[in-house]
């Protein structure tokens, strides 16, 4: 009995023969000598005690082995393709996950000055339900408490308010996110404390700003994003239930990444910035 355990870099090379046809277009694409790969085969079919191929002129055909070994390892070029294009992404910037609510995400991507040669780029994972960033669900989260897990690095950036805003023609209604869905505070203020005034909902926050900016109603807003949104105006003071600190928040370990540093720097400025 063959105790020799075939060779995974073998096992590679055989799945390229099988996709190609041909072992001299495979040993073409990944640049090896025909003959190394032959010899290569020869092996394999060695350690496996079967006969892989049908040699002939028109090429190498897989045998009935040989295509029962193909289905075997077809998971292998799955994975080179996706380690492929790993590589290729390791090569250009760094992709860095930001969790956050939908107004401070949206905040950063109106705001944030990156270009690629600064070895980072955002990728906006929005959600007002908490990722967890101990376990790398997220890089960079932005928080409305700080973390309660030792391994967490925090910030404060600035403190929150909110009101409500609207067009000053507007109904004395409110749009809000509809119940069932999940309800970021100051969606579920709404709710509970003027649910009979609640004029119309719509299905994510964008539409209900949509919606206010049409006059069907008034939106409560965190007063950075809605002093900043043009033709709508202030028409409450502060809500003091919703008012809380924000914080920065990112793995203790991974914030010592050039790219995460950099993105960590980049959004407390914009944060900072907002805060003024």
């Amino acid at each position: 009995m063959n105790e020799s355990s075939p060779s995974l870099d073998d096992l590679a090379l055989f799945c390229l023969v099988a996709d190609f046809g041909a072992l001299t277009a495979a040993a073409k694409s990944i640049g090896m000598p025909l003959p190394t790969a032959s010899r290569r085969m020869q092996k394999l079919e060695q350690d496996t005690g079967r006969a892989l191929f049908l040699r002939g002129k028109a090429g190498y055909a897989l045998s009935a082995d040989g295509r029962a070994l193909a289905e075997e390892v077809a998971d292998l070029t799955a994975i080179r393709r996706r380690v492929s294009r790993w590589v290729e992404r390791g090569s250009g910037p760094r992709l860095v996950r930001i969790t956050a609510g939908f107004w401070t995400s949206r905040l950063l991507a109106q705001s944030l000055h990156v270009r690629p040669d600064q070895g980072w780029l955002p990728a906006f994972v929005p959600s007002n339900a908490a990722l967890d960033l101990a376990r790398r669900e997220a890089d960079i989260g932005i928080r409305n408490q700080p973390p309660d897990h030792p391994w967490l690095a925090r910030q404060r950036t600035r403190r929150i308010d909110y009101a409500v805003f609207g067009l000053p023609e507007a109904p004395d209604r409110f749009v809000t996110l509809p119940r069932g869905v999940p309800l970021p505070p100051s969606q579920r203020w709404v709710h509970d404390t003027q649910g009979d005034r609640i004029a119309t909902t719509a299905s994510d926050t964008r539409l209900c700003l949509d919606l206010a900016l049409r006059g069907l109603g008034r939106i409560v807003m965190p007063c950075f994003a809605g002093d900043a949104t043009r033709r709508l105006h202030r028409l409450s003071t502060p809500i003091g239930a919703l008012c809380h600190d924000e914080w920065l928040v990112s793995h203790n370990d991974a914030r010592h990444d050039a790219p995460i540093r950099a993105a960590l720097d980049d959004v407390a400025a914009v944060l900072a910035g907002a805060a003024d």
